[in-house]
């Protein structure tokens, strides 16, 4: 059972991280390269402002963006600000969808995201916290895979091995920290891939965060997941 209402204040709590760890750059620093090919600092924050407003769309029923070409001219439009920007423009879309999750509302119902994706509504703070933790260690400015929460990291861990269950381009796979397992891949009635490793680990490789070399893969090399 996912709860909107804990997800939100673990948004909140990750948000917060975000803006105290990033206060402390600089407009150099902001324009300098983030982890993502192509994309600067002051990408990754126009970005999570974006997210955060296309989000509320979602919430209030509306296309979450206007067209994909829209969305990123608006993040390209906004990278290039200056920190101080950068940083009021993060905490009010932040509050604004803090505002839009604590509406009264059917959790139950089916929302669009991207690309024609539906979810459940209930998971649209979870989808939030992603984006926030995720591009704060792809800000590089040392926020780390290893800072992440560990139940961010194993609810991430599921949610992604789930999202890559049924791809025909990758080997039935079990993924395993030691303690928990998880199936991906081709539906089998037994894996032929099994990847083991550290949980923050696990998730870099599973985010496309870090090729995996700090994991053990037994069955065949390790395999090459979608982008996401």
């Amino acid at each position: 059972m996912m709860d909107h209402a804990h997800d939100l204040a673990s948004v909140r709590d990750a948000t917060e991280r975000l803006l105290t760890a990033a206060a402390k750059l600089d407009n150099a620093a902001v324009a300098e390269p983030s982890r993502l090919p192509g994309w600067t600092r002051g990408h990754v924050l126009a970005h999570l402002s974006r997210n955060a407003d296309a989000l509320v769309n979602v919430l209030e029923g509306r296309p979450m963006y206007v067209s994909a070409e829209a969305r990123d001219a608006d993040i390209e439009r906004d990278a290039s600000r200056p920190l101080d920007a950068q940083l009021a423009d993060l905490r009010e879309s932040a509050a604004r969808f803090q505002q839009a999750g604590a509406a009264p509302a059917d959790w139950s119902r089916t929302v669009e995201l991207r690309n024609g994706v539906t979810d459940a509504a209930a998971r649209v703070p979870f989808r939030r916290w992603i984006e926030v933790e995720l591009h704060h260690v792809d800000l590089g400015i040392g926020y780390e895979l290893e800072d992440l929460p560990p139940e961010f990291t194993e609810r991430e861990i599921a949610f992604l091995t789930q999202r890559f269950t049924g791809q025909t381009g990758v080997p039935p796979t079990r993924v395993t920290d030691g303690t928990r397992a998880w199936s991906t891949g081709r539906e089998a009635a037994e894996p032929e891939v099994t990847v083991r490793g550290p949980a923050p680990a696990l998730l870099g490789w599973l985010a496309g965060r870090d090729g995996g070399s700090a994991l053990d893969v037994e069955g065949g090399p390790l395999p090459k997941l979608p982008s996401l």
